[in-house]
Formats: C-alpha cells, structure tokens, sequence
C-alpha cells in the first residue's frame, strides 16, 4: 500500500515538474520578446518650402439676388390671361397676366362723356362771362367740375392699367402661383422674379479683419453645385456699423453669373483675397499638430546616423486650402513629418517612407532585403550546407 501510495506521488511530481518547467519557458520567451527594442515607427515627410502667398480670409455665405420679388396685384379681378411660362426669362414692362376690365371700361366711357359735358360747359360759359351774362362764381363752379372728371377719368384709366400685370424689371420667372379663371384678392402672389445675373453673396468677418478690407477687393466663391469651379467678384459694399452680438462686420460682394450657375439662397464658401506676399513659409496643414497649447510640427534630424524627430512649437498665419503659413518657428529647408504624428514622441527615432507607395525614402536606412525566389534562397544557403 505504502509502495502505490509513493507512486502515485511521484507521477504527481513529475507532472507537476513538467508543468512548471514548459509555463518557465514560456516566461522565459517573453520577457525575451519584450525586452527586444520596437521597431522605429514610419512617418512620411515633407520639405518646409518658401513659396509665394496670396493670403485670404475665409467665411461662410449666402447667395442673394439684387433684385428679388413676388410679383402679385394692386387691385382684384379673375384671370382671363396669362402669358408667361413658368422659369421664362422676361424684360422689364413684359405682360405677365390680364385680369378682367369690361365693367371698368364701362365705367371709363361713362366718366368720359362726363369730361365733354364738363368741357362745353366751361368753353360756353367763357364767352358768356366775357359779356359779363354769367356770374364769376358759377363759371369757377363749372371748371371745378371739369377739374373733378379728369380725375375721375385718370384714376379709371389707372385703375384699368392695374389689371394688366406686367414684369417690374429683367428676370427669371419661377413657378406661377395662379390658374386661369381664378379669382386674385388685391396682393395674391402670381409668380415670382428675380435677377440672377449678376449676383451677391453676403458674409461676414470678425472685426480684428476690418482694416484690411475695402470696396473693390476681390473674392473667390465656391459653391457645393459646382465644386470644381472658383466664381470671382469684387467686394461691392462693407457695412458701416459692427454686429453687436457677433462682433462681425457684414460684407457684400458682387459676381457675374452669366450662365446662372450661381442661384440665390445657395451656401457659399467665400475666399477675401489680400495683398500678395512673395516670401512666405508655407507647409500642409496636415503636418501641424493644432491644440491649445500651441501649434507644433516635429523637425526631422539625422545623429549617430538615425533618424530622430524633434517637438517644436510654431506660430502660424493665414490658411489657403491645405497650406498654412508659418510665421515664426521653421526655416526654409527643414524636413518635418507630414504624417504619423499620433505616435511619436520628442527625440524618436523614425523610419521615412514615401506617402505614395509606402517605401522608404530616399536617404533613409532600408530594411534588409531577402532572396524573392526559391532558387535564389538555396544559392543564399549554400555556402553554410557545403561547410565553405
């Protein structure tokens, strides 16, 4: 019994021994792995450049037509004509809609022969008042109601032109509001008109950018519509007073709109362009690290034959799409990482590789190249199988 129990302990601690011993090497080839060093991080780089510079100051917005209205009636009547189609260009005083005028005609005729009537009266009693047969009283009595049906006879007259609506000034048409035969209330809206070329933009900038705007600057607008094309303008008018609530100044800028690209309402990334400068340091805006401690950028820099990288703050100006001026903090020449920022800290070394393929650039130390074919590997182990 005593032989048994003493096996079985110790086929116990031989297991136990094994298990220990595989779980040792285990620890063993890790703290192996860890303790390797990580391989360098690849970033991609760019060359800080001097560049000519346009700077401009951007903003957001809005389309407006120089003229705008909704076409409507002065007085009421029922449609007997309309003569436009919807979205037809029109010129100014073009008939757009006749609203009905037989009764006022009527009317006019009427008020007419009133006038005659009126005028005989006072040409009759003219002669009669040189002969002194007819009071002096009598006679302004009768050329104030002559007086009274010409008026009524003008304002007839205008009150039938009221029914002939016509287009207020050169446009494009929208969609008509009215159907034939129906009857419009005084100030129904009938259609409406705007003139499309040319066109504003309205925008505004913070009140620091105030002196360095003026009547007749030039802008570029881009549109979402047309996202490959550039509209340019002049700026037309710059308000007088500053938004009390934003601390914005309100600009509106003019822009030709010949093919009626551009339609109002529309949302609109303005661009106001400012002097040129001719010597700028200019780099992507993706190799700047934005936060708000400061702008930085890491610098690349050969020591001991590695690449390492360098943490340093920069000032930067005004942005023109992807580039950004540097103002303070880079000089013309520098190398600096274009991506990759995310993971690297001060004094790492890096490995450079070319953003377009993922190889590493030119100067930058190569990974060791292997044999790509079969053949070519048993030529490379052949020297150490032959004991040579």
């Amino acid at each position: 019994m005593f032989v048994r129990i003493l096996l079985v302990l110790m086929v116990l601690a031989a297991v136990i021994g094994a298990l220990a011993y595989i779980k040792y090497s285990q620890i063993q080839s890790e703290i192996a792995m860890f303790s390797q060093p990580m391989p360098a991080p690849t970033v991609t780089a760019v060359t800080v450049a001097m560049t000519a510079w346009e700077p401009t100051l951007e903003a957001v917005g809005t389309l407006q037509a120089i003229q705008g209205v909704e076409v409507n009636n002065e007085v009421a009547g029922q449609v007997t004509a309309i003569t436009f189609e919807s979205g037809a260009m029109v010129k100014k005083g073009d008939i757009l809609v006749r609203l009905a005028d037989e009764v006022d005609r009527a009317d006019l005729e009427g008020l007419q022969a009133a006038e005659r009537l009126a005028r005989i009266k006072v040409d009759r009693n003219r002669s009669l008042l040189k002969d002194r047969a007819v009071a002096q009283g009598d006679f302004d009595e009768i050329s104030a109601q002559l007086d009274q049906a010409r008026a009524q006879v003008k304002a007839k007259q205008a009150t039938i032109e009221k029914k002939t609506i016509r287009a207020p000034f050169d446009g494009q048409l929208g969609i008509r509001r009215i159907d034939l035969g129906q009857f419009l209330a005084e100030g129904s809206s009938i259609v409406p008109l705007q003139t499309l070329d040319p066109i504003y933009v309205d925008y505004a900038l913070p009140e620091r950018h105030l002196g360095l705007l003026r009547v007749g600057q030039q802008v570029q607008v881009r549109v979402s519509a047309h996202p490959d094309r550039t509209f340019d303008g002049v700026i037309r008018v710059i308000s007088p007073g500053i938004d009390q609530g934003t601390r914005n100044v309100r600009i509106r800028a003019g822009l030709n709109n010949p093919d009626l690209a551009l339609r109002p309402g529309g949302f609109a990334r303005v661009a106001t362009l400012l002097p040129r400068e001719d010597a700028v340091i200019t780099i992507p805006r993706e190799a700047v690290a934005f936060n708000t401690y400061g702008d930085a950028v890491f610098v690349i820099r050969e020591e001991d034959g590695k690449t390492l990288v360098e943490r340093r703050q920069v000032r930067t100006g005004a942005v023109r799409g992807e580039e950004i001026a540097v103002l303070e903090g880079l000089a013309a020449g520098e190398r600096i990482v274009l991506s990759g920022q995310v993971k690297l800290g001060n004094a790492q070394e890096v490995r450079i590789v070319d953003a377009r393929n993922d190889t590493p650039a030119v100067g930058t130390s190569e990974p060791e190249t292997k044999p790509e074919t079969e053949s070519e590997r048993e030529a490379e182990r052949l020297p150490e199988d032959t004991g040579t």
